[in-house]
């Protein structure tokens, strides 16, 4: 991740949680869909983005979510597993002419297949940690498995409402 990068970085990460802890904290379908906007800074990081400092963004990250939903480490949790399989789903899912430096997995960029292929699972293993570590076992079962079902295509959509409003289609910052 080159310097010049680190200010558009740190207002992108303040602007997702004011977004998450602001608006999408209410947003909230039929008691089962959840919007967990603040995700997309993770996802959305530059490919080149080394796996400790990633691990490191995403800490800190789950950690002020914790804080303003008064929740015990739970999103810490999430977002550090995301952040460390980020890397290795990236490699897994490469696009047809491969990576280029500086490039971020925006859809503007890299297309809306792409997108759904790389942020679909990860949202998913977010939410699946999530929900489960919160309802501290699997006496609900089936609730919770709807509530990570819903709160993963809501919380997609939304990223991708994101995508086309506010993203540039340039392959950098």
């Amino acid at each position: 991740m080159n310097s010049r990068h680190i200010p558009g970085l740190i207002i992108s990460f303040v602007l997702y949680l004011l977004l998450q802890v602001t608006v999408m904290r209410n947003m909230v379908l039929f008691n089962v869909a959840f919007c967990y906007v603040y995700v997309a800074f993770l996802l959305l990081l530059p490919f080149e983005t080394r796996p400790v400092l990633l691990i490191l963004i995403g800490f800190i990250c789950g950690l002020l979510i914790d804080i303003f939903y008064d929740t015990l480490g739970i999103h810490a949790a999430a977002c550090v597993l995301i952040a460390f399989l980020r890397p290795y789903w990236a490699k897994a899912v490469p696009p047809r002419g491969g990576y280029e430096m500086g490039m971020k997995p925006t859809i503007k960029v890299m297309g809306l297949i792409w997108f759904l292929t790389f942020t679909l699972p990860l949202i998913f293993i977010h939410h699946l940690v999530l929900f489960f570590v919160e309802a501290g076992g699997l006496h609900l079962l089936g609730f919770t498995f709807v509530k990570v079902i819903s709160s993963t295509i809501l919380t997609f959509w939304v990223i991708v409402i994101l995508q086309y409003l506010f993203y540039r289609s340039s392959r950098g910052l």
